[in-house]
């Protein structure tokens, strides 16, 4: 499981680029850009110092910054908006139909998964026959290590693929809009729940947010009702006058109104977008 402390800022010493010193723990090595940290820290004052150690037996240190001067960074104003669709089939189309393949970094392992998992169970099994405690099991900590790392990989990748496709378009757009999201009712669709939990959706949100702020963007989210089922050239509604809903099938489709032809996620991304604008109007 994971574990944190809080810590002062008195208490840790950053002795190089490379070396952190955190009490009753020692000497720690630091991963990442350490230059660009410790040029951060030299310009601001550290505040509480978090440490966290995660079920891979990998040390995170999180620190509060104060500065006298903003942390925004006012991007350069782009002119452009956009819209996103985020969906299982793609992680997400925008309004000018360009599309982000979803990279499913949880399936490229899942069986490797599976088989290390079943081997944790037995070794479990195994110590709960012997009445040996599970820490004092050396097989069973080496084999729940194993399971975690390989948890993290696939944790570590999806961050890094999130943090580049989330500062790309909020450097590129001066607005971002995106559905509000309601992945809690679609987990219930079995079909589609591993999908859901493997592209982080509301963790991407999350960064769109707060990288709208630091660099003085906008990112907004709207209700998502009827952004599939409606033509974003006429403003027909599927499900009306007689005509059925799309369902996920359609993956495109003709209006039976104005005989404009569409693919799914690039309409409804430009819909998302229409009612982001009217949303701010």
């Amino acid at each position: 499981g994971q574990k944190t402390a809080l810590l002062t800022n008195g208490t840790v010493c950053f002795l190089d680029n490379s070396h952190v010193k955190v009490p009753k723990i020692g000497l720690l090595r630091v991963a990442g850009s350490q230059a660009r940290l410790l040029k951060r820290i030299c310009e601001t004052r550290i505040g509480t110092v978090t440490l966290t150690k995660d079920s891979a037996d990998r040390f995170f240190l999180s620190m509060q910054l104060a500065s006298d001067e903003s942390f925004v960074k006012v991007a350069k104003a782009t002119h452009g908006h956009v819209g996103i669709d985020l969906n299982t089939d793609n992680f997400l189309t925008d309004s000018g139909g360009n599309i982000v393949p979803n990279p499913r970094y949880y399936r490229t392992i899942k069986g490797k998964l599976a088989k290390e998992q079943r081997i944790l169970s037995r070794r479990q099994q195994r110590a709960k026959k012997e009445h040996r405690s599970l820490r004092d099991s050396k097989n069973y900590q080496k084999q729940r290590l194993l399971v975690a790392k390989l948890h993290a990989k696939v944790m570590n990748q999806r961050h890094n693929f999130l943090q580049q496709i989330s500062t790309a378009l909020i450097k590129n757009h001066d607005l971002v809009v995106a559905e509000e999201l309601r992945s809690k009712n679609m987990l219930k669709n079995h079909a589609l729940a591993l999908s859901i939990s493997d592209v982080g959706w509301r963790t991407f949100l999350g960064m769109l947010a707060y990288k709208a702020k630091l660099y003085g963007r906008q990112f907004i989210t709207i209700n998502p009702r009827n952004t599939t089922q409606t033509c974003c050239d006429c403003g027909f509604v599927m499900g009306t006058n007689g005509t059925d809903k799309l369902t996920l099938d359609d993956r495109k489709w003709t209006c039976p109104n104005c005989g404009i032809h569409h693919i799914r996620d690039w309409n409804a991304a430009k819909n998302i977008l229409d009612k982001g604008i009217a949303k701010l109007a």
